[in-house]
């Protein structure tokens, strides 16, 4: 896909409003994005998010959904209510297909698992109505779908190995051993 190839598909409004609270992959993320043509405002929370959403509807917009000061989907609803037209794509981290779905019923065009890149996002947004965006170029691959959903897990039994590996159906020492090796690819 060429670089004018996408600029026109773009459209006359290219603004974009990018809301994510990781810094470092907001700028990085921010950067790719006017190369390619769209004008980008960034947030940091939902509630600059929310502020921009309300003051200057973006034609486009890529809201994380977890955020420090709250839920992405905040930002979402805001979007719809004054810009019903904009597209929307919701980043989620790994294991989030229920959020996901209600960002999609509440007004989102789509949703890309974290770590997703330029590319992925860019054609997420520019996807038209009857078709679907191509696969992701990297994949998560099964062990590390596997590893991200035992480290949730994990995280979320504030990392107690016993009631991790209860709620897994698992072995402890099983357990023990998985997560004192590295992250697969």
């Amino acid at each position: 896909m060429s670089e004018e190839h996408n600029m026109r598909d773009i459209g006359p409004d290219k603004s974009l409003l990018l809301v994510d609270d990781d810094e470092p992959f907001l700028r990085r993320l921010e950067r790719a994005m006017e190369k390619r043509g769209f004008e980008v405002e960034a947030a940091l929370s939902v509630a600059a998010g929310k502020a921009i959403a309300t003051a200057r509807p973006p034609a486009y917009a890529v809201v994380d959904l977890r955020l420090e000061d709250g839920n992405g989907l905040d930002v979402v609803e805001t979007l719809r209510a004054r810009r019903p037209d904009c597209k929307i794509v919701v980043l989620t981290g790994y294991g989030a297909i229920a959020t996901a779905v209600a960002a999609v019923k509440i007004g989102a065009t789509d949703y890309l698992s974290k770590p997703a890149d330029a590319n992925d996002i860019t054609s997420a947004l520019l996807a038209t109505e009857e078709e679907m965006p191509p696969p992701p170029e990297n994949p998560m691959s099964a062990d590390r779908v596997r590893w991200e959903h035992i480290q949730r897990v994990y995280e979320l039994c504030d990392r107690n190995v016993s009631e991790t590996a209860r709620r897994l159906n698992m072995h402890r020492r099983t357990l023990q051993r998985i997560l004192a090796k590295r992250s697969p690819r």
